[in-house]
């Protein structure tokens, strides 16, 4: 079923898509009424487009009828800088076509703005965003938390309709996914504060079970699309001639390198994984010996920001033959034709195997190929069910922690940084997500006792965030 479309979007999509996909078909009617819904689809199925088509839709309908006001309409939330950077980049792409099309047939249309918010920002963009209101905000949820708690960039979000939020398995396993939840709660309560109705949320996932315990993460009243989440691809695990044993010794690793340079030399482009930062630079500098300069560039966390880009932008564009990532890259960033994805060792979770090896083929229709390299004897226990895991469509389970005290203290003070709250409808608020439901009265008073009261030292009291007028609550 699809939803009516702006006859504009309608025809972009039929021209550019096709025919919509499962999770399209499934997911549209569902967010074009207006409910919360959890979409579970495989990588590379059309997820993404499936939520930001109908947030698109109605900003395109806006726009066309001159109501598109000058505020943030749409955020979207993903737990990477590097995914944050290429939605952005994806949800431009048809904008520009959308505008293109409206000159061609004599349509005026408003502007439709977006931007990244995340660690990267220059403090330009930063001040263009609050001087030029975006109309969809790309961004990680500690930006988020840092908006919504600032003064200046918090007026953005009273008029928030949609908020998205990708690879939620990613986040909603750990104390990550309680600060957000906190987080998602104070945004909820900002746009009430301003007369708008609480925001629709959309969460997106190929990899999450139990379904429904991360659809109550994400709202008490989300509907669940379930479209599945294997696919069918081409997987093998291997190990060196060398008998294995706890520790991979030097002549293993150097016979790891030379079949992984042989892969990269037989493929058009490979993306390889490795379990730590300073592995990925070593590995990137062994198969550099391998296969020569300006070949593979190493990908993590610790890299400026403009190495990061510039691995990314070469990638994208085919100019490197492979990149050598940790975690940084495992989730669903377009970028470009990957045809095989190596894993050095164990990926420790069946949900990261898929996530990793589903960037290869991540088009509609394609096969993802991957290659495991078992370094150690237990290594390639975890491996073999692993590969079985997978095989017979078996998930990790994902438990949401218990209630994170440490957490609750930061999103209580950046909550009166606000204005003042009633201790009543603040642990109501708290309480009224599924990371702090079951959170207990005396342990949310403590919390707020210890930002109040700070900590006794030597020189005095030190640690006072809060003034907590206890007689009055």
């Amino acid at each position: 079923m699809k939803p009516p479309f702006h006859p504009l979007v309608a025809q972009w999509f039929a021209e550019r898509y096709g025919e919509p996909t499962e999770p399209q078909r499934q997911g549209w009617p569902l967010v074009a009424a207006g409910s919360d819904v959890l979409l579970c689809a495989p990588t590379g199925s059309g997820k993404t487009l499936a939520a930001f088509s109908i947030c698109l839709d109605d900003l395109v309908k806006r726009a066309a009828t001159g109501q598109l006001p000058s505020q943030t309409l749409v955020v979207y939330v993903s737990p990477l800088k590097a995914l944050s950077n290429d939605v952005r980049k994806n949800l431009e792409t048809p904008l520009h076509e959308l505008t293109a099309r409206t000159i061609e047939q004599g349509v005026t249309l408003d502007t439709i703005r977006t931007a990244v918010r995340t660690g990267d920002t220059t403090p330009a963009e930063r001040a263009q965003m609050l001087r030029t209101p975006p109309h969809v905000i790309v961004t990680t949820p500690e930006s988020l938390f840092i908006l919504l708690t600032a003064q200046k960039s918090r007026a953005l979000f009273g008029g928030v309709t949609t908020v998205i939020v990708d690879e939620i398995h990613a986040m909603a396993g750990d104390k990550r996914g309680a600060h957000l939840a906190l987080t998602l709660a104070r945004l909820d309560a900002l746009v009430q504060r301003e007369g708008g109705k609480k925001p629709q949320r959309i969460g997106l996932s190929a990899t999450v079970r139990p379904l429904e315990s991360i659809a109550r993460y994400l709202s008490p009243r989300a509907e669940i699309v379930d479209v599945g989440s294997r696919r069918e691809m081409e997987l093998r695990v291997e190990v060196p001639r060398d008998e294995l044993s706890a520790v991979a010794s030097t002549s293993m690793w150097d016979e790891i390198y030379d079949r992984v340079a042989d892969e990269i030399r037989a493929h058009r482009t490979t993306l390889v994984f490795v379990p730590t930062r300073r592995m990925s630079e070593r590995a990137a500098f062994a198969l550099t010996e391998r296969l020569g300069e300006g070949v593979l560039l190493p990908h993590h966390g610790s890299l400026s920001c403009e190495s990061r880009f510039e691995a990314e932008r070469r990638l994208k564009c085919g100019e490197l033959r492979a990149v050598v990532a940790t975690a940084s890259l495992e989730l669903g960033i377009d970028i470009g034709t990957i045809d095989l994805v190596v894993q050095l060792g164990t990926p420790r979770a069946i949900g990261v195997a898929l996530q990793r090896i589903g960037r290869s083929g991540h088009w509609i229709g394609a096969k993802p190929k991957g290659l495991i390299f078992a370094t150690t004897r237990d290594e390639l226990v975890e491996c073999a069910a692993l590969v079985h895991g997978l095989r017979s469509g078996v998930m990790d389970a994902l438990a949401v922690p218990r209630p994170p005290l440490d957490i609750l203290a930061q999103q209580v003070v950046a909550a009166c940084a606000e204005g003042e709250w009633r201790s009543d409808d603040l642990y109501a608020l708290v309480t009224s997500t599924y990371s702090y439901r079951d959170l207990r009265r005396d342990d949310f008073e403590r919390v707020v006792a210890m930002v109040a009261d700070g900590v006794a030292t030597s020189r005095g009291r030190s640690g006072t965030y809060v003034h907590y007028d206890r007689v009055n609550g």
